[in-house]
C-alpha cells in the first residue's frame, strides 16, 4: 500500500451539504483516554464544521462495558445517531434485525471500495452486499511498547525482541521496576496472548486457530511454546495491579513499568505526556519477532431513525469520517493507520512509520473479531483472565481449556 498525497488532494475537500439548520448527533464510543479524547475531538470538529453538531455520548470503560449499553439502547428503541464498534461482527445481529442503516448508496457514491484498504475492513462493514459501517482506523495489537529509562537504570540496552526483553527481566524486579505493565481488563490478558501466537508461532498458526477454528493445532506443541511465553509473561506481570489500559500504559510513561504489550493505540497516551518515539519509548512490532499489523480497529454504524433531518445528517457525518483531511487529524491523535491510502502522514512518528511500511508490504492479519463470534471471544477472554490471575493453573491446563473452546467457536 502506498502512503502518499499530491497537493491537490491536500487542498481537497469534501463537499457536504450542510442541512437549512445545525442538526445534533448523539455519538457513543468508548474512548476515554487522554489519547483517545484528543483524536474523538478531531473527528467532532470535522462534523461541526458542516454545519451540524456533534454530542459526544462518551462511555467510560472499554468496549466490553460500552458495547451492551448501546446495543441495549438500541435494541430498546432509544437509538443514538452513530456508534462505535471494533471491526468485525460485533453489531451483525443488529443489522441482521434491520436496525442498522444501509450506507450502501452513501458508499457508492464516493467509491469507498476504491479508497478503504485493506479491503477486508469495508469486507467487514459488509452483509449481504449492502454496506453498513464507515471504518475510521486500522488498529494493530502486535505491539510491545518499552521504556528507554526503566533499561537505562538497570544498564541494560533497550531490547529488540522478546527473548531479550524476558531476559532483563529479573535485573527489572531488582531495580523495583515492573517488568510487564498489564491491566485487569478481560481484553488486555486476551490481547496479551493473540500477540503471543502471532509472534511466536507465525501468522499461520493464528489464522488457522482463530479463523479456521483448528482445535487440533490448538492444543498442539506449537501452542504449546506460546503458552509457556503467556505463563512467563503472567509472573512478569505479577505485580502490576492497575485497572485500565491506560493506567498500565502510564506505567510505562513513568518508568515504573519496563514495557507492555498492548494496541498502537497507547501512541496516543505517549503523545499527550509529551514523550517522542525512538527518544524517552521504543515500540517493537509483533514482539521485534514477527513484523506484522492486524488490520482490526474502528468503525461507526448507524441506527435507523425516524427524523428525516437526523438521517439526513448522519449521511453527512458518514462522508465526513472518511474524508481525507478528518482521516489524517484522526489518526495522528489515535496512533492508528488512516483506512484510506491517498493520504499523507508526513508528520507520522517513527512507531507510525514503522507501522506504515510493515502495511505497505502486506504483511497483514484480521482482528479477532473479524475471525470469531463475540460470544466464542468472550470465553477466551474469560479464560485468560482467569489464567493471569491464577498462579496455580498450569500453562497445560490453560491450553486444553483453550482448545476446547477453539474446538466449539463460530
Amino acid at each position: 500500500m502506498r502512503y502518499h498525497l499530491t497537493t491537490a488532494a491536500l487542498a481537497a475537500t469534501v463537499a457536504f451539504a450542510a442541512p437549512a439548520a445545525a442538526t445534533d448527533l448523539e455519538v457513543t464510543h468508548w474512548w476515554t483516554s487522554g489519547g483517545e479524547a484528543a483524536a474523538v475531538a478531531e473527528l467532532a470538529k470535522a462534523f461541526d464544521a458542516t454545519g451540524n453538531k456533534w454530542i459526544d455520548g462518551a462511555i467510560a470503560g472499554s468496549g466490553g462495558t460500552a458495547r451492551p449499553i448501546m446495543i441495549s439502547r438500541i435494541t430498546g428503541g432509544d437509538p443514538m445517531a452513530a456508534t462505535q464498534f471494533n471491526h468485525g461482527r460485533q453489531a451483525e445481529e443488529l443489522v441482521q434485525s434491520g436496525l442498522m442503516r444501509d450506507l450502501t448508496d452513501i458508499a457508492e457514491k464516493e467509491g469507498w471500495k476504491d479508497i478503504v484498504r485493506p479491503s477486508s475492513l469495508l469486507d467487514s462493514c459488509t452483509l449481504d452486499g449492502k454496506i453498513y459501517c464507515v471504518p475510521v482506523n486500522i488498529h494493530s495489537q502486535q505491539w510491545l511498547w518499552l521504556s528507554n529509562a526503566a533499561f537505562e537504570k538497570i544498564g541494560v540496552p533497550v531490547p529488540t525482541n522478546w527473548d531479550e526483553y524476558v531476559a532483563a527481566a529479573p535485573a527489572l524486579e531488582q531495580a523495583g521496576i515492573i517488568p510487564l505493565a498489564m491491566g485487569q481488563q478481560p481484553w488486555q490478558t486476551s490481547l496479551a496472548f493473540q500477540v503471543l501466537v502471532v509472534a511466536l508461532a507465525g501468522s499461520d498458526v493464528y489464522n488457522k486457530v482463530y479463523g479456521d477454528k483448528d482445535a487440533d493445532l490448538a492444543a498442539g506443541p506449537e501452542m504449546a511454546k506460546v503458552f509457556e511465553a503467556a505463563d512467563k509473561a503472567r509472573s512478569m506481570a505479577a505485580k502490576s495491579n492497575v485497572q485500565d489500559w491506560n493506567q498500565a500504559t502510564n506505567l510505562v510513561i513513568s518508568g515504573q513499568a519496563a514495557g507492555q504489550i498492548m494496541g498502537d493505540w497507547a501512541q496516543g497516551e505517549f503523545a499527550v505526556a509529551g514523550q517522542v518515539a525512538g527518544e524517552d519509548y521504543t515500540c517493537l512490532p509483533g514482539l521485534g519477532v514477527n513484523e506484522v499489523i492486524q488490520t482490526g480497529g474502528d468503525a461507526f454504524y448507524f441506527p435507523v431513525l425516524k427524523d428525516a433531518e437526523k438521517s439526513a445528517a448522519q449521511a453527512t457525518l458518514a462522508s465526513t469520517m472518511l474524508a481525507p483531511e478528518t482521516q489524517v487529524a484522526f489518526n495522528l491523535k489515535k496512533g492508528s493507520l488512516p483506512v484510506r491510502g491517498d493520504v499523507d502522514l508526513a508528520a507520522a512518528n517513527d512507531c507510525m512509520k514503522k507501522g506504515l511500511d510493515i502495511l505497505a508490504k502486506g504483511n497483514v492479519i484480521q482482528s479477532p473479531d473479524q475471525l470469531m463470534s463475540a460470544d466464542s471471544l468472550t470465553q477466551v477472554n474469560d479464560l485468560f483472565v482467569q489464567f493471569f490471575n491464577t498462579p496455580a493453573m498450569s500453562a497445560a491446563d490453560a491450553q486444553k481449556t483453550f482448545a476446547s473452546i477453539v474446538a466449539a467457536a463460530d
